[in-house]
């Protein structure tokens, strides 16, 4: 199993933005057929250290990540949405 894990910051952090943003990355649970397993979480502290989104994917393998980052609605409507919306993000991929 992988787990992928994305830390986003957003140039808007409001609580509405962060909730929709939360629930766009949800929805991939539904529509990205590799997805095993999704966590979105909103960072409470707003911290000056702090990112606004905490995304967790789980997946079946390497392979399914591959599949997962080529998956058109993946691309076409989530990554697409969270570029313009972002101000910095991180990921990083393991075995689980």
């Amino acid at each position: 199993m992988i787990r992928h894990v994305l830390l986003i910051k957003l140039k808007e952090n409001s609580p509405e933005h962060c909730e929709k943003v939360r629930q766009l990355l949800l929805s991939m649970e539904h529509k990205v057929p590799t997805v095993r397993a999704i966590e979105v979480g909103t960072d409470f502290l707003h911290s000056e250290r702090s990112f606004d989104i905490c995304l967790f994917v789980t997946l079946d393998s390497p392979a399914a990540l591959e599949e997962y980052q080529r998956d058109p609605y993946h691309c076409d409507v989530v990554k697409s949405y969270i570029a313009q919306a972002k101000e910095l993000s991180y990921a990083v991929d393991y075995e689980i």
